[in-house]
């Protein structure tokens, strides 16, 4: 197992190189000027223009600009905001915000599937598991911000349950009502793959041979049914899971969450080159050493997968 880690540990280079030099051109073949984005409608005068080009190495062709950027990140420094802010100094403000939320948001995703999913599989063809069913291609077909909005006007105004938006606070209590309606837009693809899973595991031979022991549905369906049916339902939860953690912007909008999501799309817009590499790098480590841990997983669920 240990080389099977380093494995998949040295694919984390090739990776980031790829990613983070893709990124980078990405955000270089934008059009416009950031400089002059940043004055909004006033126009600066050229010789603060010229200076600010030269502070972030804007006149460089693209690999030096690059070479600089890549450089900087081995030397600990992740680069500057156009506004003055160290980079590192952003993500550390922002990522325990989304790292909170996407949390809470997978929790309830994974929760409603697990629930939900088995029920339906043992009552299938029946009014919860029909039930269940359309619920889901309901949460399936309704756009994400339409799920929020309704959630912000029946449950934080007219209900006041929660706050209806998140702001400075934003600690785990502050984060409920967007963690739920990340978690009920996720859940429903999760939930069918636990229901045909668990479906398919009630088919199998050892489940009929536990039974045949006299064993009590109770032994069998968490220790020979639920936990192999995990597998499906986990792999689409870790993938969600690093969906959230750079795809939850029009959410983190919605609800003025001060995540990532937020401010990745603000430094979008403003060409801000070293803050998206950065994000992004951070994101595709993050994204690959949770897949790492997802399949270390695995053989923990099923005795049966090796690891070469």
């Amino acid at each position: 197992m240990l080389g099977y880690i380093l494995r998949r540990l040295l694919q984390v280079i090739p990776v980031f190189f790829g990613a983070t030099l893709l990124i980078y051109f990405l955000v270089f073949a934008m059009p416009g000027d950031p400089i002059l984005a940043l004055f909004g409608d006033k126009t600066p005068s050229p010789a603060v223009v010229a200076q600010l080009r030269e502070q972030y190495h804007l006149n460089e062709p693209f690999l030096v600009q690059y070479w600089y950027y890549i450089t900087g990140v081995f030397q600990g420094d992740l680069g500057t905001t156009y506004s003055g802010r160290p980079v590192s100094t952003v993500l550390a403000a922002t990522l325990p915000v989304t790292g909170r939320l996407a949390v809470m948001a997978i929790g309830i995703e994974f929760v409603l599937a697990i629930f939900i999913g088995t029920i339906s599989a043992l009552r299938k063809g029946k009014l919860f598991d029909n039930s269940s069913l359309i619920v889901a291609l309901v949460a399936i077909a309704i756009p994400i911000f339409v799920v929020a909005f309704l959630a912000q006007y029946f449950l934080a105004i007219q209900l006041g349950w929660f706050k209806p938006t998140v702001g400075a606070d934003n600690d785990w209590g502050g984060l409920w009502l967007p963690a739920i309606v990340l978690g009920f837009s996720l859940y429903a693809v999760s939930m069918r793959l636990m229901r045909s899973s668990v479906i398919d595991t009630l088919n199998q031979d050892w489940v009929r041979t536990a039974y045949s022991k006299g064993l009590s549905r109770n032994r069998v369906l968490p220790v020979h049914v639920l936990r192999n049916s995990l597998i499906p339902v986990i792999t689409n939860s870790a993938t969600n899971f690093g969906v959230l953690l750079v795809g939850a912007t029009v959410t983190e909008g919605i609800f003025n969450v001060p995540g990532v999501g937020k401010t990745l799309f603000e430094a979008i817009q403003r060409g801000e080159g070293p803050t998206v590499v950065s994000f992004v790098t951070v994101f595709v480590i993050l994204y690959v050493l949770v897949n790492l841990f997802i399949d270390l997983l695995y053989g923990l669920l099923d005795p049966r997968i090796r690891y070469v």
